[in-house]
This record gives structure tokens, C-alpha cells and sequence, in this order.
């Protein structure tokens, strides 16, 4: 999410601020200072930060790699926790939830990312699975969706308690790489998110992130955005409301909808402020109220698809040749916006040319116009037979269309031709 990046980082208003990236969610894997090494190239080559990566506690993570690693055997407790309350921009990410916070939960970090919140300073950038340790509860994903375990929570690090918000979040939440088995929700699937709603208390509720997705807390003003190609859904006993992006709202009015309090969905009772959409429900935002900014890439590229075969069912060359266009520009947003190459897309805009070519090949002109300078004489002189009740002689003339490859069907409407096959 480059764009959101860029702008969070443009609103520090410094020009080298001090950024630290935590890097305990991964740590534990064999390739954890490759991913520190990318981490940093990232924010460095697509966003303009340079950040340094505070090194996680498995001893896969590299202590001889170059400066800004900072190896764990120069740390102590009170150095990092002054580090993470004096940063200017802190971002975690992508691994294990229940690995950071077996090593966070009773540390610096947790007491260094409270202090942060509580005092409203710098940006705190959580994503993915530092994201689901954010509220009071969270998801062992890899333990229940990789390893068979019981589904259950976690005791998160309930960051987002002082405002009042008791969630347990839940990021990547659209998540449809399952295909034809239940990924959503991070992993879970609508079955175990059931089973595991009913472990929250009354004031509780499930806060789902959609995948390229961002929620923005000022915590200066206690106003809230969503930025991004997705939405968030607010959920309490399998009851949602879905916030596309672009909505903006209060940390109340968030709040009321965490317990439970329909008012900002819409009952009239909560002010709102002019310009904000009201939130949706899931059936609504299916069926097209709240449109988000943009949709997610695989629907881009089903889109696509039905409207090209629509305009090749019509032969219309303009529109085959539009939807090409508006798919390559699409790729480029999606590749500068998400920093990844969109492989399965430029595939389907290689065959949408292809087909465009066969098209041209094959005339994408109707043939009845080629033909009707010499068919349409023919018919009416059938129809002139026809009307001298000499019907030898109008037959005579259908089955030599026939014969030239043409069905002529008599309607009430007039006599009807086209090609042999065409609809």
C-alpha cells in the first residue's frame, strides 16, 4: 500500500524521521534477515523512508548484517522501550501473531506501543499479523489454521482498549486464496469465526481488516479513515456492518457500533459529519451500496473478462479495445500502489489482445452488412413471387440462399435472414 505509506509518512512534516521496524513477527524464520533486508529496500526504493530494523528475539535473525540491524546482544529492555517511545514512525508486520506476543506481551514493546497510543505520539503502523495483536483478542492463526488446533484467543496487547474499542482484530479478512474452500477471515473460515464469537463478551466485537485495506486513527482528534481497495467489517454474533473505503467516522461512533449501538449505521440519532457514507451492511455492499474506491485486482480482472466476451458477443472493436486499456491502466495503479508485479493480470491482457486479434482477423463487422446489397434484392423479388402466388418460384430463391449459406424464417414481423449459426 505505497500510496497510504507515502502519505502517512508526508504528515510527520520532518525530513528524516526516526523509523523503526520491529522485527519480532518473523524473526523465527529461517529467512528472516533476507526479510529485514526487503523490509527496509521497500520503505527505502517505494516509499522514501529509511528505517532501521530492531531485531527479534530468534537467533535466525542475522546480528552480523549491516547497519541499521541492531543486534540483540547490544539491547537491553530499557533501550528499546526509549526506542519505540521516541520514534518518530514504529511499523510491524507480516508473521506470527502468537509468536510477537509471546515475546512482546510482558516486555518493552508492549509497554513501548501502550505508551505511544496513550500519549498520541509519532505513527504506529501495524500490519498483518501485528495487526491481529492489536486488540484484547487475538488469532493463533498458524496454531488453528496450519497445526489443527481448537479455535481460541489469545490475550492481545489491547492497543486500541484505551479508546474504548474491545475487538479482537482480525486482518486479511476477505482473504479468498482458498478458492474453493473457506480462507476468509484470516485463515478461519466463516465456521471457526463462529465458534469463536461466542468466547467474546457482550461489550466485544470482531473487527475485520479486507486485504489491501488500511484504518487511520488520528489519535490527536479521534477521527477515523479507511483507505484503501476494501473495507471494515464491525461484527458481533455473526451480525455485520461493513465500512467501505472512503467512509469516515468518530472513535465514538465506532465505538457505539463495537457494542452494539445501531445508530451510526444509519438510525438518525448520531450526528455525522457532512460527506461521511453511512456503513453498510455485508448484503448491501454486495449488491453495490458503498461502492469502495476500487475494487480488489481478481475482480477487476473478472470484470474485465465478462465485459470484453459482452462486447465480442456484439462485435464492438471500440469497447473489446477499451476494456483493454482500462485493465492495463488498472495493473499499472495496482503495481505502483501495491509494489508487486501482477502476474496473473498482465496474462489475462496478453489474451484479451489475443482474442482482439482473432477478432480482427475473423471481421469483426456483421457480416449481414457485407451481404445485404445482394441478398436483400432477392428477397424482394420472393416476396413480389410471393405475393403473385407463384410459390415454385419463391422457393427456388430460399433454397439458393440456403445453398449460399443463409436461413430465411417468415415472421409475422417480415421475412427474416442471417448467416447459418449466428444468433
Amino acid at each position: 500500500m505505497v500510496t497510504v505509506h507515502r502519505d502517512l509518512v508526508s504528515r510527520i512534516g520532518l525530513a528524516g524521521p526516526q523509523a523503526m521496524v520491529l522485527a519480532t513477527p518473523y524473526a523465527f524464520q529461517e529467512n528472516a534477515a533476507d526479510v529485514s533486508a526487503r523490509t527496509r529496500r521497500y520503505f527505502a526504493d517505494s516509499v522514501g523512508l529509511q528505517v532501521r530494523v530492531a531485531a527479534g528475539t530468534s537467533p535466525n535473525a542475522d546480528p552480523g548484517m549491516a547497519p541499521p540491524l541492531i543486534p540483540p546482544d547490544e539491547e537491553n529492555e530499557a533501550r528499546q522501550a526509549a526506542g519505540i517511545r521516541a520514534a518518530d514512525w514504529v511499523f510491524a508486520g507480516p508473521g506470527s501473531p502468537s509468536y510477537a506476543l509471546a515475546h512482546w506481551q510482558a516486555g518493552p514493546v508492549a509497554a513501548g506501543l501502550r505508551d505511544r497510543v496513550l500519549a498520541g505520539d509519532g505513527l504506529t503502523v501495524l500490519a498483518s499479523a501485528a495487526a491481529a495483536t492489536a486488540g484484547r483478542f487475538s488469532l493463533p492463526v498458524y496454531e488453528i489454521y496450519k497445526a489443527g488446533g481448537a479455535p481460541r484467543w489469545l490475550d492481545g496487547l489491547d492497543l486500541l482498549g484505551p479508546l474504548g474499542l474491545t475487538v479482537a482484530l482480525i486482518p486479511h479478512y476477505d482473504n479468498a486464496e482458498g478458492g474453493r474452500y473457506d480462507t476468509r477471515h484470516c485463515y478461519l473460515g466463516e465456521r471457526r469465526l463462529a465458534v469463536m464469537e461466542h468466547e467474546l463478551g457482550d461489550d466485544a466485537a470482531v473487527l475485520g481488516v479486507d486485504e489491501h485495506t488500511a484504518v487511520l486513527i488520528d489519535l490527536q482528534t479521534s477521527d477515523i479513515e479507511i483507505r484503501g481497495r476494501g473495507g471494515v467489517t464491525v461484527r458481533r454474533s455473526g451480525d455485520s456492518v461493513v465500512l467501505p473505503a472512503g467512509t469516515r467516522l468518530s472513535v465514538a461512533e465506532l465505538r457505539d457500533l463495537v457494542r452494539g449501538v445501531r445508530r451510526a449505521a444509519g438510525g438518525g440519532d448520531a450526528p455525522r459529519s457532512e460527506g461521511r457514507p453511512a456503513p453498510a451492511s455485508r448484503d448491501d455492499a454486495a449488491a453495490g451500496d458503498g461502492e469502495p474506491t476500487a475494487l480488489p485486482l481478481p475482480e477487476l480482472m473478472a470484470a474485465a473478462e465478462r465485459r470484453f466476451e459482452a462486447a465480442a458477443g456484439t462485435r464492438d472493436a471500440d469497447a473489446m479495445v477499451g476494456v483493454i486499456l482500462e485493465l492495463e491502466t488498472a495493473i499499472g495503479q495496482w503495481e505502483a500502489d501495491m509494489d508487486e508485479d501482477p502476474e496473473q493480470a498482465r496474462a489475462l491482457l496478453r489474451s484479451l489482445v489475443g482474442r482482439l486479434g482473432r477478432a480482427a482477423r475473423d471481421g469483426l463487422a456483421d457480416p449481414r452488412d457485407r451481404l445485404r446489397p445482394a441478398v436483400e434484392p432477392l428477397l424482394a423479388l420472393r416476396a413480389a413471387l410471393r405475393g403473385a402466388g407463384n410459390f415454385t418460384a419463391a422457393d427456388v430463391i430460399r433454397e439458393a440462399l440456403a445453398a449460399a449459406g443463409l436461413d430465411v424464417s417468415d415472421t409475422p414481423e417480415g421475412t427474416r435472414w442471417q448467416p447459418t449459426g449466428t444468433a
